[in-house]
């Protein structure tokens, strides 16, 4: 079939991106489900900054891709072997789909899926397929999502089916930002009510993890982002403290004010300054997690003896150490039940034709989270 999608032509034209246009909007051809695959009709699809930092080089992919991580989606025709699924179910897609079968998925740790990982780096679906080309040439597939289309051809381990009362425009928000916000607390971060928490990067996720540490009980939430619009936000939405990390004294006020420290630091603007900050506002025995992703050669500098004499942790988290289908449906009950209002991230609704200004808008941080909407 036919269908419109947003295609990153190269990596790296300078913004605006009005202007450069480096997502251009192409007809292509999508071809059916095979084996263990879905066709979907995309609902809505955030901007994120993981498809910033594609689109800017930082992270770099194989071009040309139809890219988009982060949606919600109608069950629209399924392939052989999918039985558990059928015409016009809801979804969430995952941007890390899991094999089931190597060590990390064996031990409870599909985010980890060694063949996900490869075949995202490659561009291609699980199972090492494309299904996207342009005038017959073959087009990659970004997260094995490519969301900024129309329909998309997908695993069927990309998915995880959701009740059809979920607003669809939110649902898209759980596939990214809710899974990696909220799990980098709750699950990597195993936050224990009562608990001081410190919020680095106020974008969606980070945002989500700042909803995330109030929904676990965080008895003080400290938020730190270099706009005071952001800062003045995450106080609305509950945050305890703000503090602006321009200032040249933020780590030395922070640990001031927490007498010594917050228990656990949660870096996700995506930064090694930012990540030095959340270290050094740890306290003693306390814990670091970065969700963030800087440039692939980007060095952290630590002095090491803390990790010792001081029982300190630092721990990575990417798409929130979740388990999809377990986290996404307990993060949707939350949020039905008031404690997750997600919505409130949700600032801009656009068209798929105005993608490229959306991305400027995230690159300036003048919106939270941002939709493509499509007819659903």
């Amino acid at each position: 079939m036919r269908i419109r999608a947003a295609v990153l032509e190269e990596m790296g034209r300078k913004p605006p991106y009005a202007t450069s246009r480096p997502l251009t909007i192409s007809e292509v051809e999508l071809a059916p489900p095979g084996p263990g695959e879905v066709l979907v009709k995309i609902a809505a699809a955030g901007l994120c900054h993981s498809d910033l930092s594609v689109i800017d080089g930082s992270r770099p992919r194989p071009t040309p891709m139809a890219l988009g991580h982060e949606a919600s989606a109608i069950v629209e025709e399924t392939g052989p072997g999918v039985d558990d699924l059928a015409k016009g179910d809801h979804a969430v897609l995952v941007f890390v789909p899991s094999c089931g079968h190597c060590l990390p998925c064996a031990t409870g740790r599909p985010a980890l899926c060694e063949p996900a990982a490869a075949a995202n780096g490659a561009g291609t679906l699980l199972s090492g397929e494309r299904r996207l080309s342009r005038n017959g040439t073959p087009l990659h597939h970004h997260l094995g999502v490519s969301a900024f289309a129309e329909y998309a051809t997908v695993s069927r381990r990309s998915l995880v089916k959701i009740d059809k009362d979920v607003p669809l425009d939110l649902a898209a928000l759980f596939g990214c930002a809710v899974l990696t916000g909220v799990g980098a607390v709750a699950n990597t971060a195993k936050v224990e009510p009562g608990s001081t928490v410190a919020v680095i990067g106020l974008g969606g996720v980070g945002l989500a993890a700042l909803l995330g540490a109030i929904s676990v009980g965080a008895e003080r939430i400290i938020a730190v982002d270099l706009s005071p619009d952001k800062l003045n936000f995450a106080k609305a939405l509950g945050a305890t403290d703000v503090f602006n990390a321009a200032d040249a004294d933020v780590a030395n006020n922070i640990r001031e004010a927490t007498k010594g420290g917050v228990d656990v630091a949660v870096e996700l603007a995506g930064s090694v300054q930012a990540l030095t900050l959340a270290y050094n506002i740890t306290r003693r025995g306390g814990t670091t997690v970065t969700a963030g992703l800087p440039a692939p050669n980007a060095m952290l500098s630590i002095p090491a003896v803390s990790l010792v004499a001081e029982e300190r942790t630092i721990k990575g988290s990417y798409i929130g150490t979740a388990v999809p289908s377990r986290d996404i449906p307990r993060y949707i009950g939350l949020f039905r039940r008031c404690r997750l209002p997600i919505d409130r991230l949700l600032t801009h609704r656009l068209p798929l034709d105005d993608i490229n200004s959306g991305f400027d808008r995230l690159r300036e941080g003048q919106a939270i989270r941002q939709i493509i909407q499509f007819d659903s």
